[in-house]
């Protein structure tokens, strides 16, 4: 797709209301019109409203930013209208914000994600620098029409106007208009020259305030919508079965009794050999191959109590395939293990000679493990759909809402023209919702009962056995200690189903250890696994962290100062500055009793091989394991570089959930594999840490290193908590710890 530059910007106006819309776009769509979104429970688009894309203001001063981002908790739906806010100098009181259509999207050729190509709809990057860019350039360019407009009314140089709070004045004489009141006369005008956003020096919201997002309201009175709580006309609902084992199909099945049962309307089926697919027109950020359908029996009725006991009634016999051959979850682990004995599929790096091994002093070996892991979301997967002859509505808590509207036009088959994608907020995602695969299940599913809206909901016991889980993997670390005890080779040999090279995005692996070699070993298992808050970073965190202890341990050093001497010539000071910061505010080398012991770990994630680039996030997790063997993790300290942060408030909000996170994974979450089926269904098994069990967590901003970047607090503090937790139990009590989850292992000790 073309890009434009910001000082490429057309900008178009158009006067509604007594209003002002505004938008930053390309030449392509700046007069484009836009008919929609549409109202829910309408079938026909909005007649004649003609907007631009991405602000409007309206004659009661209410500001409404559309959000490229669907909001999954993260933020992003406060964060994009703080970009805007800091340039048009709006009163933060009158702002809002809606998601922006992904069906004007497509009839305005990519009017929102061409100009954003580096995160193209993804959620949450809403502080990637060309979104930044974009959305302080479309604040500035308003408030300067806004101010020309005044002039005009004053008959006053333009010079003399201000603009603050959503009021401009006339500064010689004390004048005022609100933003409302002049927006219709600033929709003509039209500047010579677009206006350049100033400085970071002269932000006055952007790392000064921290307002609390603008969800809130809803949240907290029931108002927001969610994708479960749609509710449209005649909507029914379809609750669904898949086959227990992942890439099996339906063999045979007796669906009569079901039938005949209250409230039931149909019992169809789902057959991923059907044909469907758009050829040639696919316009999806992600792979199809990620989308792909599984075999599927659903009942629709009128409420999903009947359609689920329904269900529950039809006799199903499932052709398992192939994935029978996994007996159990530790028949895979060891296929892992077996398979990091023989020669690579792939080299991920290699820097040096690493068969320089054998000449150094002493070598560190060890094998790890990480287990197959559910995203686990509050909201169970769910989704609405409603087909007709010619018109597709989708309404769904997609994670990826430009995946998820060519998804939808992918399965049904239908002209992208004639699909309209209605993205609902998000009760977590953690990486679940972005391929769509959920969504081709609901359009599956919607188009052999068109005419009626069908709201497909799975059970909590069938979404966690129907995951797309983080993978099963096993990595085997090597590295040869010189004679001062540092690493001066590193081999480090993986084996998953897939595999990511992050393993080799690491300080260590780019420039601080000089003989490198990173491969991987892919297996044939038929477990269906995806994004789990970030990609193979959090599995090789766990490894890479725990094992530097090691070799910390192997040369006699502290591992503090380990890590420090390892990282001195790393070009990225944020690494060391997170490392002093985290541990000076935990109390790092503090004397503790007998089953008591700290660990610290640091990761970062998308860095993408690049110093000063992602976020950097260092732990110290300070932990005591009784006697007995029961742990209790009493305090996890983090500290961050991201470079700047621009909402202190959210960015604590980020990392304070992320360690929590990245502790429950550690301690708990594991999914099993029996006869090729998935063992664990609901909560019951698969466990999630409590409130009470939740330790202190301090979040520590002195690691910031000032660099001019705005990184993600997502994904990055999941990454080195584990270790870190697993470091301390090593320094307690002498046992290390090299899989998760922990509560799996025996702790006791005398």
């Amino acid at each position: 797709m073309p890009t434009i530059s910001r000082r490429q910007f057309i900008v178009s106006t158009a006067a509604f209301g007594g209003g002002m819309a505004l938008g930053v776009v390309s030449a392509d769509s700046a007069d484009a019109a836009f008919l929609g979104p549409v109202p829910w429970g309408e079938t026909d688009a909005l007649p004649g409203a003609e907007f631009t894309p991405w602000i409007s203001i309206g004659a009661d001063d209410i500001v409404t930013v559309r959000v490229a981002t669907p909001e999954i908790g993260n933020g992003a739906m406060t964060q994009t209208p703080m970009l805007v806010a800091e340039e048009l100098a709006c009163d933060w009181d009158k702002i809002r914000a809606e998601f922006a259509p992904t069906s004007r999207d497509y009839r305005e050729d990519s009017v929102y994600s061409k100009n954003d190509p580096i995160t193209d709809y993804f959620s949450g990057r809403s502080t990637n620098s060309e979104r930044m860019k974009l959305m302080l350039q479309v604040g500035a360019s308003a408030r300067e029409r806004l101010k020309a407009a005044a002039a005009i009314e004053w008959k006053v140089p333009v010079a003399e106007i201000s603009a603050k709070d959503s009021v401009l004045t006339h500064t010689p004489t004390s004048r005022t208009l609100r933003y409302g009141e002049i927006a219709a006369k600033a929709a003509a005008v039209k500047l010579p020259v677009e206006p350049t956003p100033k400085p970071q020096s002269e932000w006055v919201l952007l790392g000064k305030a921290s307002p609390a997002k603008l969800n809130i309201p809803q949240i907290v009175n029931g108002s927001m919508i969610y994708g479960m709580d749609v509710r449209l006309p005649g909507m029914v609902y379809a609750a669904l079965r898949q086959s227990p084992v992942h890439c099996g199909k339906v063999k045979s099945f007796d669906a009569e009794k079901a039938k005949a049962m209250p409230g039931v309307l149909a019992v169809v089926t789902v057959d991923p050999d059907e044909p469907r697919g758009l050829p040639g027109k696919s316009g999806a950020p992600l792979g199809y191959d990620e989308t792909h359908v599984r075999a599927a029996i659903a009942v629709i009725a009128e409420h999903y109590w009947q359609a689920g006991k329904a269900l529950d009634a039809i006799q199903i016999e499932w052709d398992d395939g192939d994935g029978t051959q996994w007996k159990t979850t530790e028949q895979m682990v060891d296929a892992c293990l077996a398979a990091l004995e023989r020669p690579a599929d792939k080299v991920e790096k290699q820097t040096g000679d690493v068969g320089l091994i054998d000449k150094q002093d002493k070598i560190v070996e060890a094998t790890y493990v990480t287990p197959f892991s559910d995203q686990a979301p509050m909201e169970p997967l769910n989704g609405t759909a409603l087909v007709t002859a010619d018109r597709l509505d989708v309404w769904h808590p997609a994670q990826q809402s430009k995946q998820a509207f060519w998804v939808a036009a992918d399965e049904s088959g239908m002209d992208p023209a004639k699909v309209y994608f209605h993205q609902t907020f998000v009760g977590g995602a953690f990486g679940r919702r972005i391929f769509g695969d959920d969504l081709r299940m609901v359009v599956a599913i919607a188009k052999k009962f068109p005419g009626r809206p069908v709201h497909t909901i799975w059970s909590r016991e069938e979404q966690t056995r129907q995951g797309k889980y983080r993978p099963l993997v096993a990595a085997k670390l090597r590295s040869g200690l010189d004679k001062t005890g540092m690493p001066a080779v590193f081999i480090a040999s993986q084996a998953a189903k897939g595999h990511f090279p992050v393993l080799a995005d690491s300080p260590y692996a780019l420039g601080c250890i000089p003989n490198v070699l990173v491969d991987a070993r892919l297996l044939p298992f038929h477990v269906v696994t995806g994004s789990y808050r970030g990609p193979g970073y959090n599995s090789y965190a766990f490894m890479v962290e725990t094992f530097i202890d090691e070799c910390a341990l192997a040369a006699g050093v502290d591992p503090l100062e380990y890590r420090l001497k390892l990282l001195a010539n790393w070009p990225d000071p944020g690494w060391a500055k997170v490392l002093r910061e985290v541990a000076d505010k935990s109390g790092w080398g503090k004397s503790l009793p007998k089953g008591m012991g700290q660990g610290i770990a640091i990761a970062n994630w998308g860095m993408n091989g690049k110093p000063e680039a992602g976020t950097t996030v260092g732990v110290v997790a300070t932990v005591e394991v009784t006697k007995s063997g029961i742990l209790n993790v009493q305090q996890l300290d983090a500290a961050f570089d991201c470079g700047r942060i621009v909402n202190r408030d959210a960015v604590l909000n980020l990392a304070q959930g992320g360690a929590i996170f990245g502790l429950n994974m550690a301690l708990n979450e594991e999914v099993n594999v029996k006869d090729g089926r998935m063992v664990e269904s609901n909560f019951d098994q698969y466990q999630i840490l409590r409130t009470g069990d939740t330790p202190q967590v301090n979040i520590h901003f002195g690691g910031l290193s000032g660099h001019d970047r705005f990184s993600e607090l997502g994904e990055p503090p999941v990454g080195p908590v584990g270790p870190a937790v697993g470091n301390a139990i090593f320094r307690a009590i002498g046992k290390r710890i090299r899989s998760t989850p922990i509560r799996k292992h025996d702790l006791t000790w005398a």
